[in-house]
């Protein structure tokens, strides 16, 4: 299962790591993001060992979403070094989100 990012391992999962990481902001009671989560499992077990994939509930972790202006969900942001070096809103086809992290690879 893929990570689930909150606002108190944040700093640690995203900020600091290693490795090129990919957050997909989403709400239960988001159709899109329905559709999306399982893509984004997908995604999670093909880049294990190579990138971080995860899942942030913009519900209960509303500091973050904030933080990064998250005003439409399912939003996908790429992390590379702690910095925001992507984005992409909306449901998308998986190659799509697979070309951003591969690029940060």
């Amino acid at each position: 299962m893929a990570i689930e990012f909150t606002s108190s391992n944040w700093n640690e999962t995203v900020l600091q790591s290693d490795k090129p990481v990919l957050v997909d902001f989403w709400a239960e009671w988001c159709g899109p993001c329905r559709m999306i989560g399982p893509i984004v499992e997908e995604i999670h077990k093909e880049y294990d060992g190579k990138a971080i994939v995860g899942k942030l509930n913009v519900d209960h972790n509303p500091d973050i979403s904030a933080q990064y202006g998250i005003r439409g969900i399912p939003t996908i942001l790429v992390f590379k070094g702690g910095q925001l070096v992507d984005k992409v809103v909306g449901a998308v086809a998986k190659n799509t989100l697979t070309q951003k992290l591969d690029s940060q690879l």
